[in-house]
């Protein structure tokens, strides 16, 4: 089996409301594969409905081989899941909840001992293994979490934004654990995020998502390479950005930016920078800060819906 996880024409639909709207995926074995996108963009909807969670609306998947639909209790028991919201009891202690999550499957005695021994040391909670959970902090839940989806050693591993809201300190540690997995075990991995550089770490491949719909899939070297030249991003008074952008536009495209900012790519590159500056200040057009970065993940969001994938502020115009 190549591929653990293909989805084709995936569809969900809440009322009049599409969700997903034919999502094909074909993730290989052993492999990280990252679903990226803003926050309602139908990457966890797409994960629910391919660990079982959520019924399809229309289109198939197939997990480790086994049809979501007709199979799911199947593919219950051959995958891990750690979702963006985790359900662990406060009350127990860490290690009684590994014990719990291996007598469910059906893992007994110094087996399950064992297990849970080495899970708690492999993510980092040997000396809060006795502590009441409730006691944890938000990354040593997640820590927590992800012990509990290895127990069974799952052929497939869903992980949905792992990281949100934790200190760079324990994402750190996560991404760590997770491409330990994926080194040590060949554990196939379904990672869906909204940070780019979690994307950009992890994942070999990924598939961007926006509106339900796929928008680019490939390597993100890859990915980065086709937007092309570099983006030049430039503070201006509001007032004159008609003007820069007019003189600008022989320099590069338009790229989407922040509104208080105008953007280009910059055909040519770093050496045209003070080519672009002199010809502003021929026109008295004052710059207050100014970047140029190698093309992102974030350019080529922008580069195939029109606006960035951080900040509500972000607007099309650039």
């Amino acid at each position: 089996m190549d591929h653990p996880i293909v989805a084709e024409g995936l569809v969900r639909r809440f009322g009049d409301l599409v969700a997903v709207d034919g999502v094909d995926l074909h993730v290989a074995r052993g492999e990280i594969f990252g679903f990226l996108g803003p926050n309602g963009a139908g990457k966890s909807t797409t994960v629910r409905m391919l660990t079982t969670l959520l019924s399809l609306s229309a289109g198939s998947a197939t997990v480790a081989g086994y049809d979501v639909e007709r199979e799911p209790h199947i593919v219950r028991r051959v995958i891990g899941v750690a979702l963006q919201e985790a359900a662990i009891d406060p009350i127990m202690t860490g290690r009684e909840l590994l014990k719990l999550q291996s007598v469910l499957h059906g893992i007994k005695g110094r087996v399950a001992s064992d297990r849970g021994d080495e899970l708690l040391e492999r993510v980092g909670l040997t000396a809060a293994a006795d502590r009441r959970v409730g006691t944890y902090s938000g990354g040593m839940k997640r820590r927590l979490d992800l012990a509990l989806s290895l127990v069974h050693e799952p052929e497939v591993l869903f992980l949905d934004e792992p990281t949100t809201g934790l200190d760079p300190t324990s994402r750190q540690a996560l991404w760590e654990e997770v491409r330990r997995l994926n080194d040590e075990f060949g554990t196939t991995v379904l990672l869906t995020t909204q940070y780019l550089e979690e994307a950009d770490q992890l994942a070999g491949r990924i598939a961007i998502i926006d509106g339900g719909v796929i928008v680019r899939e490939g390597e993100p070297d890859q990915l980065k390479s086709e937007v092309g030249s570099p983006t030049l991003r430039l503070d201006i008074d509001p007032s004159r950005h008609d003007e820069a952008r007019a003189i600008l536009s022989q320099y590069g495209e338009s790229r989407p930016a922040r509104s208080e900012r105008v953007a280009i790519g910059l055909e040519g590159g770093a050496a045209r920078v003070a080519e672009v500056v002199r010809s502003l200040d021929e026109t008295s057009i004052e710059v207050t800060h100014m970047e140029l970065d190698a093309p992102s993940l974030d350019d080529v969001f922008a580069e195939a819906t029109g606006r960035r994938l951080e900040g509500a502020a972000e607007t099309g115009a650039g």
